[in-house]
């Protein structure tokens, strides 16, 4: 999978169940940037919401 270096950031912190405030807080970015990243990451999987996100990556091991 093709994700960015950001994306692959996120994904992290939506495997230990972090929100989307917590997730910016983080990265010191705008909730507007995670939700960007979500949804990009969320298409690039052809998923429709995060849990299936965080599912699909764990299932295929897609972190490494």
């Amino acid at each position: 999978m093709n994700f960015t270096e950001k994306e692959y950031e996120v994904l992290k912190y939506l495997i230990k169940g972090l929100n989307n405030n917590e997730i910016s807080e983080k990265m010191f970015v705008t909730n507007h940037t995670v939700k960007a990243h979500i949804s990009s990451i969320l298409h690039k999987l052809n998923v429709s919401n995060r849990t299936e996100a965080v599912y699909v990556v764990l299932t295929n091991n897609l972190l490494n």
